[in-house]
C-alpha cells in the first residue's frame, strides 16, 4: 500500500513538472477559452491530459525504447511541430481580428459555434503528440523510477499523471473562459493576440 501511494505521488508531481511548464499548448489551451468558453477549452485540457497519460504509459513501459526512437526522430518532429504550431496561430489570428471586425453578425460568430469539445480534443491531441519535450520528459523520469515500480506502482504513477495534468489543464480552461467573462471585447482581442504571437515564438 505504501508503494502504490509513494507512485501515486510520484505521478502526481511528474505530472505537475511537465503540465505547469509554460509552453505553446499550454497557451492554447488559455487561448481556447479565450476564444470559446470554458465547454470548449476543456475539450482541448483533456485532448492535452489523455496524450500525456499515455506518455506516461509509454515511459514506464519502454522508457529506453521510447528514448532510442525518439533520438533518432526529434528533428523531424520538431520541424512537424513547429509548422503546426505557427499554422494553429495563424489560424486562430485570422479568425479573431474577423470575429473582432464583424462583432454581433452571425459570421463573426459561425467559427465559435463550428468548435465543439469532442473536435477540440481530438486537434490537442494532434498538437500535443507532435511535442517531442513531453515524452522525453516522461521518459527521464520514468526510466529512473521503473526499477522500484512494480506493475501496480506503474499503474499509480500513471493515475497519478493523468490526475495532475487534467487538473493543471482544465485550471488554464478556466482560467482563459473566465478572462472571455470578465475583459472587454478590445481587451480580450488585444489579449488572444498577444497569445498567438508567443505561440509563433514558441514556435
Amino acid at each position: 500500500m505504501n508503494e502504490i501511494a509513494a507512485a501515486l505521488a510520484m505521478g502526481v508531481a511528474a505530472g505537475l513538472a511537465v503540465a505547469l511548464s509554460v509552453g505553446p499548448v499550454a497557451l492554447l489551451v488559455v487561448q481556447e477559452g479565450l476564444a470559446r468558453g470554458f465547454r470548449i477549452a476543456a475539450g482541448a485540457a483533456v485532448g492535452v491530459a489523455a496524450v500525456d497519460t499515455l506518455y506516461a504509459v509509454a515511459a514506464t513501459t519502454a522508457g529506453g525504447g521510447v528514448a532510442r526512437l525518439l533520438d533518432g526522430h526529434v528533428p523531424v518532429v520538431r520541424v512537424v511541430s513547429a509548422v503546426a504550431l505557427v499554422a494553429v496561430a495563424a489560424w486562430g489570428l485570422r479568425q479573431t481580428i474577423a470575429a473582432r471586425a464583424g462583432s454581433g453578425t452571425p459570421t463573426a460568430a459561425a467559427w465559435v459555434e463550428r468548435a465543439t469539445p469532442s473536435r477540440t480534443f481530438a486537434r490537442f491531441v494532434g498538437l500535443t503528440a507532435v511535442n517531442p519535450l513531453t515524452a522525453l520528459a516522461f521518459v527521464s523520469v520514468a526510466v529512473g523510477l521503473a526499477p522500484r515500480l512494480g506493475g501496480t506502482g506503474r499503474a499509480a504513477f500513471v493515475v497519478g499523471v493523468a490526475c495532475a495534468s487534467g487538473a493543471w489543464q482544465l485550471t488554464l480552461a478556466a482560467a482563459g473562459s473566465t478572462l472571455r467573462t470578465r475583459l472587454r471585447d478590445s481587451a480580450r482581442t488585444w489579449l488572444s493576440v498577444v497569445v498567438l504571437a508567443a505561440i509563433v515564438a514558441f514556435a
